[in-house]
Formats: structure tokens, C-alpha cells, sequence
């Protein structure tokens, strides 16, 4: 299947007006990203029911993963995507994850802005990559 048009924007906006939202925006998108991306290559070629299909998804797209996901990648992102991780990881956050320590959820919410801010810039390529990666990270 070609996933990538899955994430094509229509209307992209500029990496200025990405980078002026607030990070956590940003990784409010990301969630969103990834998890349709997730629940996408989990769904397709199966006759499973939506549990199963869940909790494999679960297991890819919860803070603890998304986490390890971050560190694993972290080595590969770029200058711009490493300012977007650490401006949302350094963000005041309220809530976190049920099963995770905050530092966890931070690198989480990091990873997720960078997925938010490469879907809304229209770099369809490089977010794909990421998703494909991600999607192998086992917690």
C-alpha cells in the first residue's frame, strides 16, 4: 500500500507559522498522526476484530513507547526537529500518561510535535519515515 497519501496536507503551512504554535499543539496533531497511521497498517490485510487491532496499536502509539521511540531516533533528527522535541519535552505540562514516569511522557509529547509539525509543513516523506520507524519500536 502507498501510505503516503494518507498524510498529504492540501493546504501546508510554512515552518514559520508551525514554528510560532505552541509545541503542544504541535503534539496534539502528532498523536493523531500516528495513531491513524498506526491503525491504518494494523487494519489493512486483516479479518481481526477491533480489540486485537487496539491493543497492537496500543502498543505503538502510549507514552512509554513513543518515548523509546524518541530516544532511538533522537540521533537522527534533525537541527529543526531536535528544537521542536526539546521546546515541546521542556513545555509545563498538566496531565500525564497513566502507566508512564513524566520524563517518559515529555520525550513522548516531543516525539508527537515533531510528527505534528512535519504533517502540517507538508513534509510528507521525512513524517513517513519517522511512522515506519516508530511502528518497529517494542517498549
Amino acid at each position: 500500500m502507498e501510505n503516503k497519501a494518507i498524510f498529504e496536507l492540501s493546504n501546508p503551512v510554512s515552518k514559520e507559522e508551525a514554528n510560532k504554535m505552541h509545541p503542544m499543539a504541535l503534539a496534539f496533531i502528532g498523536d493523531a498522526v500516528q495513531s491513524l497511521y498506526t491503525r491504518t497498517m494494523v487494519s489493512i490485510g486483516t479479518s481481526e476484530k477491533t480489540g486485537p487491532l487496539h491493543e497492537e496499536v496500543t502498543k505503538i502509539v502510549k507514552a512509554v513507547s513513543q518515548s523509546k521511540t524518541a530516544e532511538e531516533l533522537l540521533p537522527s533528527f534533525t537541527e529543526e526537529e531536535h528544537d521542536i522535541f526539546r521546546r515541546a519535552r521542556n513545555c509545563k505540562i498538566q496531565t500525564s500518561a497513566k502507566h508512564a514516569k513524566m520524563d517518559e511522557y515529555r520525550r513522548a509529547s516531543g516525539f508527537e510535535a515533531v510528527l505534528g509539525f512535519l504533517y502540517i509543513t507538508g513534509q510528507t516523506e521525512r513524517l513517513t519515515q519517522l511512522l515506519e520507524k516508530a511502528s518497529e519500536v517494542k517498549e
